[in-house]
């Protein structure tokens, strides 16, 4: 293994797959967690646990196998591709589209879309999620940032990590907030109570800020616009709900029943701004309201 990392005081006391993950910032967690499961990993030369806590002057020896070769299926679906070049592809993900195959979603995802409409795809994340810098949930539509090679993937994916890539949402929520712009800043980390749900955890939770904007006011709902400083999962889902004022249609954190619209969350990923991996020129994309969420807003109009 000739990949090796010393840990200094900055990592003391760190979870070893915390610690390479803020080293390594083009693999995911979840990626290191599986390379030191298969004893990829080795610490001060010997294989170990995910969780063991670094101590000063460890030695951490890696090694990152080839892309093994893919075995998620390629299927025809449509894509709304608003822009492609040899590095990056900006995707307008539907409402209902599960961005990578998990238990449960091996097909129709849009990995299974990528591979069949776009000849190459970075493998920095692993064999289902080729391609995949950032994700949407499910049910929130918008743009996404595909990378096509490893070497536009780790610039990408260091934007994300310093937080220079800009990524706004419109969202329709309950109740008519008062204040014309906002700030929330509250940690977010797993619920206690319910795992497949985030909560706002002042503890243990991780920093986590959305600036806000009201754009409309209506009876009983308000039309916003967020900016997303940090990314947690769920987060802007999370810190609106928290305030009082969850998303339209998301059961999951507002209400289950009696919604203005019942199919999934009014969240809209409408423009994301970012530095091109090759040009470095500053590129801006932007996504209109889908249909269904524009015939909400002329409906309370």
């Amino acid at each position: 293994m000739n990949n090796k990392i010393i840990i200094t005081t900055n990592y003391e006391g760190m979870r070893l797959d915390k610690a390479l993950s803020d080293i390594l910032t083009d693999l995911s967690r979840s990626y290191i967690s599986k390379l030191i499961g298969d004893g990829k990993v080795l610490l001060n030369g010997e294989v170990t646990k995910a969780s063991t806590k670094l101590k000063i002057g460890d030695v951490i020896s890696y090694e990152i196998p080839p892309l093994e070769e893919l075995k998620i299926e390629k299927e025809n679906i449509p894509l709304d591709l608003i822009y492609e070049d040899d590095d990056i592809a900006i995707v307008n993900k539907a409402q209902g589209m599960v961005v990578h195959p998990a238990i449960g979603h091996h097909k129709g995802t849009l990995v299974n879309a990528l591979l069949g409409s776009i000849d190459n795809l970075s493998g920095i994340n692993g064999i289902i999620r080729p391609g995949i810098v950032h994700r949407l949930d499910k049910d929130t539509s918008g743009l996404l940032v595909v990378c096509k090679n490893d070497k536009a993937h780790a610039f990408v994916a260091a934007q994300l990590k310093d937080h220079t890539m800009g990524r706004e949402y419109c969202a329709l929520v309950k109740g008519l907030i008062q204040e014309d712009d906002g700030k929330i800043d509250m940690p977010i980390g797993r619920s206690k109570q319910n795992r497949q749900k985030m909560a706002v955890d002042a503890k243990n939770g991780k920093p986590a800020i959305t600036l806000f904007h009201v754009e409309k006011r209506f009876c009983d709902y308000t039309l916003i616009s967020c900016k997303l400083i940090t990314g947690r999962t769920h987060q802007i889902r999370v810190h609106l709900s928290h305030i009082g004022h969850p998303v339209v249609g998301d059961k999951l954190y507002g209400s289950k029943k009696n919604q203005l619209y019942d199919e999934g969350q009014l969240l809209h990923a409408y423009r994301i701004g970012l530095i091109h991996p090759s040009s470095k020129k500053k590129m801006t994309f932007t996504s209109p309201l889908p249909i269904y969420f524009q015939n909400i807003i002329d409906t309370l109009n």
